[in-house]
């Protein structure tokens, strides 16, 4: 064993050279991995879609293209809800090669309420909250294979729940 001037052994500092490299090493492979994941986060916002006032408008501005409906998606939504400020929705998909899921409210002032990209090897299954401004249909705009799917469901927006 070598000695230095101040008494440390040469081969413990080579031993935190060397673990020091590999630590470095194990995060250059751990962003490697998470590269999709931060292409995903830095997807360019599509302001234009959410600006859209009617659903048509916000999935041409968003997608270029018309949805066929679908009875490979699932859409799960109150058939009444008792509160529009939250209104919880969630939907799942048997389609193969799902690359975006969207929701949109008909009757709302921006119909465009939420768009998700979907990387590939994801289970195309998507939740959440919507705000509703009244009773009105939700659509779901599912992006598998190139093209576009829908499925679509109307939801009463009632105050105590008691439809109307």
């Amino acid at each position: 064993m070598t000695t230095t001037h101040d008494g440390c052994l040469a081969t413990r500092r080579l031993i935190l050279k060397g673990a020091g490299a590999v630590t470095l090493t194990g995060l250059g492979i751990i962003s490697f991995g998470m590269a999709s994941a931060f292409a995903a986060a830095n997807d360019k916002y599509p302001e234009d879609a959410f600006k859209q006032k009617g659903a048509a408008e916000a999935i041409k501005s968003l997608y270029g293209r018309t949805a066929e409906p679908s009875d490979k998606i699932k859409l799960d939504a109150p058939e009444i809800a008792e509160n529009g400020a939250v209104v919880p929705i969630s939907v799942n998909t048997t389609l193969t090669e799902v690359t975006s899921i969207s929701f949109l409210a008909s009757e709302n002032p921006n119909a465009l309420a939420a768009v998700y990209r979907i990387p590939p090897g994801t289970l195309p299954s998507v939740a959440n909250r919507l705000k509703l401004a009244k009773t009105c249909n939700v659509i779901v705009i599912v992006e598998s294979g190139g093209k576009l799917y829908s499925a679509t469901k109307e939801v009463k927006v009632t105050v105590g729940g008691c439809g109307g």
